[in-house]
């Protein structure tokens, strides 16, 4: 067995009642560490990911802060949806639950990885005023969808809700471990082995699966629209903190479908915007560059 990662700071794990399901809490700290320019920070995880993932940023920063990272529904040990597929509108639903029992009275710090990072910035446009400070960690988004594309999204939706979809299992957790490192080269070893208890969980059947709905594999039939993500996005008053890693990911994620020149399009609705590179450092950068990453959090979350 590798040796395992050791939190510094571990987390407490709760669960909370939102919106008729049962969402799953990390915290560190408490709201005795609130103060009114220190609010609490929310963390929300990306596609096939978990709160838990913040973890190694967390141990990074200081122990002054409020922190919470929430599992999405379908994610780590929150519920499923009671449909058979997910729907954006569902999570932005779901975070503004979160937030109002998280701080009913004071807008948060907010800050979202990958489909997280998404989600939070269309959040901080359509409640600006719940929002202190922003923070975007390759929160990307999607290509423009055009209008003929409609029909066939729509079509593939029908067919992919007929098909049984599956998550992948594993033998044993080191391999759950290795399947981590394979999709992540620079995760360190016993990072990996912590994480791997953290995603995944033991079946009946001795095998270990991803701690995440397979419905999340249906393809979202409500598509995206350019001009909606940049009226959205000019909504936001919070300052903005955009971090990257390398970024050599990005054309080859989308095959020419979408740009950095179409994404640079829509990160300039947003009024005040600061940069960050965490080098090096790929798309799962708060693995990679803990502490890069908690040292700029810090330095942006604290500026007056």
């Amino acid at each position: 067995m590798p040796s395992v990662y050791t939190p510094r700071r571990p987390a407490r794990s709760e669960f909370v009642r939102l919106r008729g399901l049962q969402i799953h809490l990390n915290r560190w700290g408490d709201a005795s560490l609130v103060r009114p320019d220190r609010p609490p920070l929310l963390l929300m995880h990306g596609w096939m990911d978990v709160g838990a993932s913040f973890q190694f940023a967390v141990d990074a920063m200081r122990d002054d802060r409020y922190i919470v990272a929430a599992d999405w529904r379908g994610f780590g040990l929150s519920d499923a949806t009671p449909s058979d597929c997910y729907w954006f509108a569902d999570y932005l639903g779901d975070l503004d639950a979160l937030i109002d029992h998280l701080s009913p009275d004071a807008p948060i710090d907010l800050a979202g990885h990958s489909m997280g990072g998404n989600i939070v910035m269309g959040y901080a446009g359509v409640r600006p005023a719940r929002v202190r400070r922003l923070v975007n960690m390759e929160g990307y988004g999607v290509p423009d969808a055009k209008p003929h594309q409609a029909p066939e999204r729509l079509a593939q939706w029908l067919d992919e809700l007929k098909k049984p979809q599956r998550m992948r299992s594993f033998d044993d957790i080191d391999g759950v471990a290795r399947q981590l490192m394979k999709t992540n080269p620079r995760l360190a070893s016993d990072k990996a082995a912590w994480l791997a208890t953290q995603w995944s969980r033991r079946g009946d059947d001795g095998q270990w699966r991803i701690l995440g709905d397979a419905a999340h594999k249906i393809v979202n039939p409500v598509m995206t629209r350019a001009d909606d993500v940049i009226a959205t996005w000019s909504r936001i008053t919070a300052p903005l903190l955009w971090v990257e890693g390398e970024g050599k990911d990005f054309e080859g994620w989308y095959g020419g479908r979408y740009t950095r020149a179409q994404f640079e399009q829509r990160l300039a609705a947003v009024p005040r915007v600061q940069r960050l590179k965490l080098e090096p450092a790929g798309h799962m950068l708060h693995h990679d560059q803990p502490e890069q990453l908690a040292r700029g959090l810090e330095a942006f979350l604290d500026r007056p």
